[in-house]
């Protein structure tokens, strides 16, 4: 049986773009670059849906992997905290990935998800390192 993991994209800034991610009774807040035409490392990856299993990363050991987005490669859901502009002067730790964690914050003056090494062994837990298919929605 497939399964079905929603991002609900809710605001958009240069603090990067915040989302909610659903999936059965698991829920937490996600965090992504800000929209740049799907570039490389420096934008959030467009709305759709997406195959999403289970990669070893030298980085990050074992991580989900977001398969088949176009003009993109290593599209990971992983443990971090903050996705600005860095042109703008924020500071990142993605490059095109998607953050997780449990709340919402402010860290050295940006919005941030906080709580993330915990909320991320969490969600592959409840998933079984199973498989899935990322449907990401813009919902503002």
């Amino acid at each position: 049986m497939k399964r079905y993991v929603n991002i609900f994209r809710t605001k958009r800034s240069d603090h990067g773009t915040e989302g909610i991610l659903s999936v059965g009774n698991f829920s937490c807040f996600t965090l992504e670059l800000p929209w740049k035409d799907n570039q490389p490392n420096i934008s959030c990856i467009p709305e759709g849906t997406y195959p999403v299993s289970i990669r070893i990363s030298p980085k990050y050991n074992k991580v989900y992997h977001v398969s088949n987005v176009e003009g993109r490669k290593h599209i990971l859901i992983h443990s971090g905290n903050l996705a600005g502009n860095v042109s703008k002067g924020l500071k990142t730790h993605v490059q095109g990935c998607i953050l997780l964690g449990k709340y919402r914050g402010i860290l050295v003056n940006q919005k941030a998800v906080l709580y993330s090494r915990p909320t991320v062994s969490a969600f592959m837990l409840f998933l079984d390192f199973e498989p899935f298919e990322l449907i990401i929605h813009e919902a503002f």
